[in-house]
């Protein structure tokens, strides 16, 4: 089941899956409400649907002309959807008019509440949360309602699930939900009352798995995402009253959202390619020279956004694990494989001139190595999984860190592998598997299998498996299979880093 799940939400985009969900809960939603199992009035629902997602779609592509900038269709939809799902349905000219300068709000936002580029607040929290305050409508959050929880439930574990994001989404909802049913019970409620309200008739799942995953509203480190869930769950959870000001569920994440950008980068970050280069048959690396200085630890990876013509189902933006080390000089890289079927985001990408500006969301990521550089590490790549390593190695080598690390490099082909001069150059073990020609490699590189990796061969050539911090990267299916290898053979200290769609 996790293969599959790896496979097929892999090769989705994240804001198409957000998108789809979003559309299928607004479909199923007008479909209960004609059967009287929601309560919104259906033909509100009908009305209320294309203003929000209208004016959202509208006030977007004027921002971006204003700003010179290329309107972003899935992101203005996906906000116009969320307000859609926030604001009071209805059939009046003030409530539809509260709903389209919802939309507007929150679109706009991106643009006039942003730091070099980069917007600070949850568009659409943003612009619900002004009718607190405005008598023309009100944010009810209508869609926690028991018939929809099921389908919420579905969605959002499939977005935090393919965005890595469940342990965000699991340690909210247990802080939220224990705090809620602790005060209802204190409050003289009983258990079952506690339970349904906060399951079954409460917009927390929704909340967790749409508004707080927002991937350009979270800071890059996974204590970090965790500490801001945990004080996004008490202002969600714990009824308070600061003069004017009052616990809301929107207010809970706008807080939040400013907590996460002190520690995020905070802008936009803007780059020009210099170099494109096939480094390996089917693999290509892609130098960029930031206008900025850029701070980032090797492990992590970017988002780049390429918007093109006729972009394909996986969207125009897409993570790239940085290359590079992060002291590598005023250059940064990214390297990826082309298929035979590749993105049409990759086909624009290499057709690039050089002197072309790519813009980057931001930078995140724990696939990081331990600071104590006396710990023996293990470093298992599948294929193009190697690219976090590169960034990894390259630094220590640089730094003179004296590290005790094995690679182990799997691949399907029997041509020249890339960063080859990399770990050449940082005199690390490297043990290939796959049909790699022995006399070919890299003196002192071991070839110990033409097959694939096997847990017999492994703990042969690196006896103490158990001693060492392994880390894993590469396609989901690979990394799972190396995990359950690993762990039969005595490790229990690992990490793992999915390349998903590629």
């Amino acid at each position: 089941m996790k293969r599959w799940l790896d496979r097929t939400l892999g090769a989705v985009a994240m804001y198409k899956l957000v998108l789809g969900s979003l559309a299928a809960l607004a479909v199923v939603s007008i479909a209960l409400a004609f059967v009287g199992l929601v309560s919104p009035d259906p033909f509100a629902l009908l009305a209320s649907l294309p203003v929000a997602v209208a004016f959202s779609y509208g006030a977007s592509w004027l921002g971006a002309r204003i700003v010179g900038q290329r309107a972003h269709l899935e992101s203005s939809l996906i906000t116009g959807l969320l307000v859609f799902f926030i604001m009071a349905p209805s059939l009046q000219l003030t409530g539809l008019l509260a709903i389209a300068l919802a939309s507007t709000i929150a679109a706009a936002s991106k643009f006039l509440l942003a730091f070099r580029g980069r917007h600070i607040f949850n568009p659409a929290a943003l612009g619900a949360y002004v009718f607190i305050f405005v008598p023309l409508g009100f944010p009810t959050w209508w869609v926690g309602t028991p018939w929809l929880q099921p389908l919420v439930l579905i969605a959002a574990f499939l977005i935090l699930y393919r965005t890595q994001r469940l342990d965000l989404g699991l340690t909210f909802v247990v802080f939220a939900a224990g705090i809620r049913i602790a005060l209802t019970l204190a409050n003289g409620g009983d258990l079952t009352e506690a339970l349904s309200f906060t399951f079954l008739s409460s917009q927390m799942i929704f909340f967790a798995g749409f508004m707080l995953s927002e991937p350009l509203t979270l800071p890059p480190r996974r204590w970090q995402r965790l500490s801001l869930a945990v004080l996004v769950a008490l202002l969600f959870a714990i009824p308070f009253s600061i003069g004017n000001f009052y616990s809301d569920p929107l207010l809970a994440l706008l807080i939040g959202n400013l907590v996460a950008f002190a520690f995020t980068q905070r802008r936009t970050i803007r780059m020009s390619l210099t170099e494109t280069d096939e480094i390996a048959p089917g693999t290509w690396q892609l130098t960029f020279a930031p206008h900025r200085p850029i701070l980032f630890r090797a492990g992590q990876y970017i988002e780049l956004s390429l918007p093109h013509s006729s972009p394909d189902f996986r969207g125009v933006r897409r993570y790239f694990t940085i290359s590079s080390a992060p002291d590598a000089g005023a250059t940064l890289t990214v390297t990826f494989t082309v298929a035979e079927n590749s993105s049409s985001f990759k086909a624009a990408l290499l057709a690039l001139p050089r002197g072309s500006q790519v813009n980057a969301t931001g930078i995140w990521g724990d696939f990081v190595l331990p600071r104590k550089t006396s710990e023996p590490l293990l470093l298992v790549a599948g294929g193009i999984g190697m690219t976090p390593f590169a960034s990894q190695i390259a630094h220590a080598h640089r730094h003179d860190e004296e590290r005790d690390i094995v690679v182990i490099y799997a691949t399907s082909s029997s041509a020249p592998l890339p960063f080859t001069d990399v770990l050449t150059a940082a005199g690390v073990r490297v043990i290939v598997f796959g049909p790699q020609p022995a006399d070919a490699l890299p003196a002192g590189w071991v070839l110990g299998s033409e097959g694939r990796l096997n847990g017999d061969a492994l703990s042969a050539l690196v006896p103490d498996l158990a001693d060492r911090r392994a880390y894993l990267s590469g396609p989901p299916a690979l990394v799972n299979d190396l995990k359950a290898t690993l762990r039969a053979n005595g490790t229990r200290r690992i990490h793992t880093d999915y390349f998903s769609g590629y």
